[in-house]
């Protein structure tokens, strides 16, 4: 009896090409576009004369799509709909997206009111008046749209999904947490903590993805957590001080309560609330009951 040759078992299980190799496609693919793009835009800049805010969002945008876009050949390519990957076209900006903006916005405002009442934060004068607070706070909520749309489907999208058939949903989400926590420390002012913080976060984003079964209330947190902490409040977001904020908003005080350069998400009190916000997860999508045995072996046999 002849044994299995080993190159094939080695690229394929019994279905199709193993999920490691698949997704070191799909992460190939996204460095070789996003490279391409960001080196597109940069030479674009000098002479289209966009604003700041304006090339962010290109920028952004066009990294979702390449993000999207492989996993919609990769998706075609493994018999499968887009929408397992986490963003169904179905729940688009549905609910669950606008609970996931209610959380994030209770999130930082509780955050920005413990570090208040410790001394730690000052509003300030109103920075922006008129029309222009209308089109400065709706820029920056496009803007934020937007990088939770890349960074959750980048992080929790494709990758979650393949990554957990090959060594299962927890230890993926470990991997791709500690991934996405490692990128934000190429962000200037970024500190460990606050990359703690940033792995944390992934951690809860995943508790959310499974227990809702798709990414849209993680896109609507991370959206409204990041506009609240860049505009609303006006403090820097992952080590990053934006400008066209809301008010002359000003941190002081030493850096565990504040998070210095970080911003809020280098503070202790930030461990405190993606707790209180894990427990919400917890209460408002229960875990579905798995199965009895007997159920189980009945849906086996037919």
């Amino acid at each position: 009896m002849m044994s299995r040759p080993f190159w094939p078992w080695f690229f394929r299980d019994d279905h199709t090409v193993r999920s490691g190799w698949r997704l070191a496609i799909y992460v190939s693919a996204f460095v070789v576009l996003w490279t391409a793009s960001a080196l597109f835009m940069r030479m674009l800049r000098p002479h289209v004369g966009l604003s700041s805010l304006w090339v962010f969002q290109i920028s952004e945008f066009v990294s979702f799509g390449v993000a999207f876009g492989i996993a919609w050949i990769m998706a075609a390519f493994e018999g499968r709909t887009v929408g397992v990957y986490g963003l169904p076209l179905r729940g688009a900006f549905g609910k669950l997206f606008w609970i996931g903006c209610a959380v994030g916005v209770g999130e930082i405002s509780a955050l920005m009111g413990l570090i208040a009442a410790f001394g730690g934060y000052s509003f300030g004068a109103i920075a922006v008046h008129g029309g222009g607070l209308v089109s400065t706070a709706a820029s920056w909520a496009l803007f934020f749209l937007i990088v939770g749309l890349l960074e959750e489907f980048l992080f929790r999208g494709y990758t979650q999904y393949t990554l957990a058939e090959g060594i299962g949903f927890w230890p993926a989400a470990f991997a791709l947490s500690a991934a996405f926590a490692f990128v934000h420390l190429y962000n200037p002012g970024e500190g460990w903590v606050g990359a703690a913080g940033v792995f944390t976060i992934g951690l809860i984003f995943c508790f959310a993805l499974k227990r809702t079964g798709n990414l849209w209330f993680c896109v609507g947190m991370h959206a409204a957590f990041d506009f609240g902490e860049t505009f609303l409040y006006s403090v820097p977001n992952s080590g990053v001080l934006f400008g066209g904020h809301l008010s002359n908003a000003r941190l002081h005080g030493p850096v565990w309560l504040t998070g210095g350069a970080v911003g809020p998400e280098g503070t202790v009190f930030s461990f405190l609330t993606m707790g209180a916000v894990a427990l919400v997860i917890h209460v408002l999508f229960p875990a579905k009951p798995k199965p009895s045995v007997e159920i189980a072996r009945s849906l086996a046999v037919q």
